[in-house]
């Protein structure tokens, strides 16, 4: 049909998302857009305006996608924190093993490289990884752990969560990256058995 797009707009953000995700947004050139999304130039344009705004939507997606499924983790906290908190970071190990998305974490891997990129992207970045900090400390609110601790252990927790998708870029085993989260889950027990 005439004027209609002849292409699954979700596909396509989902290609592109992966290959900004696995070449980083420098090293992805619209050559490669196009490879991966099947799009030529022209249709990257019309549909999705230039490179930025293509990555800016696939960010978007992104944080989208696996925000949903932290905040599905932590919707226990107040009856189950620590079961909640170990539920958030198995999110992460299952992006990290699932074989069909690259190694790490988009926003991690743009917050990383903000200071080549636009001051649009990089803001963008910082806002995700402060929504994943903000969802974080209600959940430790929701524990009843007090203002400051549940703001310190989301700071933590949402550095430690960066750190398992770097450490799984420099191939490190299902085995050590648990034993970060364990460590981080033993600090966070105490602190509730010794909450008021």
């Amino acid at each position: 049909m005439a004027g209609k797009k002849q292409f699954d707009v979700d596909i396509a953000l989902d290609a592109a998302m992966v290959q900004f995700w696995r070449a980083g947004y420098a090293d992805t050139s619209l050559d490669d857009l196009s490879r991966t999304t099947g799009l030529n130039r022209s249709s990257l344009y019309s549909s999705f305006g230039d490179k930025e705004s293509l990555y800016l939507r696939c960010l978007d997606r992104y944080a989208a996608r696996y925000g949903t499924r932290y905040d599905q983790a932590l919707s226990r906290a107040s009856e189950e924190p620590l079961q909640a908190v170990r539920a958030f970071f198995e999110v992460t190990l299952q992006r990290i093993a699932d074989p069909d998305v690259p190694d790490g974490c988009l926003i991690a891997q743009t917050a990383m490289a903000a200071p080549a990129l636009s001051p649009t992207i990089a803001t963008r970045a910082i806002e995700a990884l402060g929504f994943q900090h903000a969802r974080l400390r209600t959940a430790l609110n929701a524990a009843r752990l007090t203002e400051r601790d549940a703001d310190d252990f989301a700071v933590h927790m949402t550095a430690v969560n960066q750190s398992l998708a770097v450490m799984s870029r420099t191939r490190a085993s299902q085995e050590q990256l648990r034993t970060v989260i364990d460590i981080s889950m033993s600090a966070l027990a105490r602190a509730l058995q010794g909450r008021g």
